[in-house]
């Protein structure tokens, strides 16, 4: 048992807060508290200088400033007991000494209080903060991974094999779902592992390198730690190895729900369904508690939030397919994760964007996308390409309210933060994500680089429809910014895109 010391590097954090406290505490009980006298605050200005004093050091002394990830919430209770408690001895013990003051124990009690019981919240919040980041849907931390062990030869099942495995999978998957993994993996060898199973602990348990593809006919709404699943199968395979997965996709899961009961009261259930599974797993301070009460079952997924986990965790999209109610997903080992902290999803959002000079920085955003969809960028891209206005075609990982959202420039609302910070400027080049940036050309790159990105682009100014075009409209504004001035520039493209916003009625896609 280490021994308690006296003097320590207290989390400055605390600190603060605890001295916004005292400040507020005290302006609240001589500001608005009825006094016998007309100058509270010159008064007890001596005073309250001594109660803060007092409560902060014996705070300290009684290490109330120490991170919470040291301390547990019983021990945290019992300090500000203490401190608290002592303080007011002292305190009630300095007015007694100087009784000819007049001083009211009322005054001192109050402040106390408030002192005590803000205190005390704050104590329960910072404790539930961290409970809630403790949660268990992240990467776990695996060991170095080996060079690849040498698989053995695969003995192919026989006709009889075939049929006794077929059989058993028919009874947790359907014919054509069978079907469909006969053609993409090979399914009856002796290099492939099946099961049906939402414990972590029957893939921990496989040898590493034993099999070059894993099934699980499990849907991945049924199992808590969905990152945890994907990164453990990731240490088991070897290089280029395959995982089959499936889920219920949240398309279903709504169709289900307005199909089953009558309507208004379907889209009232299907709303606070979405508001229990959907919203509050994602939030900060109710993700846990969530899957500690649920246990992950029936959990709400989207497409674009199972294959940008799947890519966020090391794998390659092959292919999927949706049979029946359920969404299957064939995907390749590419790379081993990098751990990271936990990721949280709240309204706004932070992306990386390519800024002056190459420099990376974070654009704020209204979140329009589903959580994971950053990953997917690559995949969305290979597989659907551009449409006109050069967006991605069929972008899945948008969300119905964010498609409102984007329509009406809502979205880009924040990024007038960006403007303020000195990361962008008025007019400009849109801000782009690195992999948007390497489809152009060398030349438009070096350009773009020496400029900061703009809240109003020239695209509003030109609407081109294609990505050659997209590139034309930005070279023309870059040249102009170079012959005629950034300044001069600016303000005739203003002009230009204001009228077609305007008059023309030209949206955000």
């Amino acid at each position: 048992m280490q021994p308690i010391r006296l003097i320590y590097k207290p989390y400055w954090r605390y600190f603060i807060i605890d001295a916004i406290t005292l400040i507020l505490s005290v302006i609240v009980v001589l500001w608005w508290f009825p006094l016998s006298t007309q100058i509270p605050f010159q008064k007890y200005s001596v005073f309250v200088t001594i109660f803060s004093v007092i409560w902060l050091l014996n705070s300290y002394l009684c290490h109330r400033y120490i991170p919470v990830k040291y301390m547990k919430m019983g021990k945290d209770i019992r300090r500000l007991l203490a401190a608290s408690i002592f303080t007011f001895m002292v305190m009630y013990g300095y007015m007694w000494y100087h009784s000819g003051n007049n001083f009211s124990i009322w005054v001192l009690l109050t402040i106390w209080l408030i002192m005590f019981g803000m205190s005390v919240v704050f104590l329960i919040f910072k404790h539930a903060y961290r409970y809630a980041l403790d949660a268990d849907d992240q990467p776990i931390k695996a060991p170095k991974r080996a060079e690849q062990a040498v698989l053995k030869a695969p003995v192919l099942f026989d006709d009889a094999e075939k049929e006794s495995l077929r059989n058993s999978m028919l009874e947790f998957a359907t014919p054509a779902a069978l079907d469909y993994l006969e053609k993409h993996v090979t399914l009856y060898s002796s290099n492939t592992f099946t099961l049906r199973s939402s414990e972590l602990y029957n893939i921990q348990k496989l040898r590493n390198y034993r099999y070059d593809t894993l099934v699980n006919f499990m849907p991945l709404n049924q199992i808590r730690g969905v990152n945890k699943l994907f990164t453990t199968v990731n240490d088991k395979l070897p290089d280029d190895g395959l995982w089959v997965c499936c889920y219920e996709p949240q398309s279903v899961t709504k169709r289900n729900i307005l199909h089953r009961y009558p309507p208004v009261l379907n889209w009232l259930y299907y709303i606070a369904f979405f508001l229990y599974k959907r919203v509050l797993p994602k939030m900060i301070m109710t993700s846990r508690l969530y899957f500690d009460i649920t246990e992950g079952k029936d959990r709400v997924l989207s497409k674009a939030e199972v294959l940008g986990r799947l890519c966020y965790c090391g794998f390659e999209i092959v292919t999927e397919r949706k049979i029946g109610d359920l969404n299957y997903v064939i995907a390749r080992r590419q790379f081993r994760p990098q751990l990271t902290n936990r990721r949280l999803y709240g309204i706004f959002v932070k992306l990386k964007r390519v800024g002056k000079g190459g420099k990376k920085f974070n654009v704020f955003k209204l979140r329009t996308m589903h959580p994971y969809s950053e990953f997917l960028q690559a995949y969305i891209y290979n597989r659907y390409s551009l449409q006109e206005g050069g967006k991605f075609n069929h972008d899945i990982r948008v969300t119905t309210l964010g498609r409102i959202a984007r329509k009406y420039w809502l979205d880009e609302l924040p990024m007038l933060l960006n403007l303020i910070k000195g990361d962008m400027k008025l007019v400009g080049v849109r801000p782009i994500s690195q992999h948007y940036f390497s489809l152009y050309s060398p030349e438009l790159q070096a350009k773009r680089i020496c400029h900061k990105p703009g809240l109003l682009p020239p695209f509003y100014a030109d609407m081109p429809k294609t990505l050659e075009e997209i590139e034309d409209s930005e070279m023309r504004y870059l040249t102009m910014c170079e012959e005629k001035g950034t300044f001069k520039t600016d303000i005739i493209y203003f002009w230009r895109i204001f009228y077609t916003i305007v008059f023309k009625r030209a949206r955000s896609h």
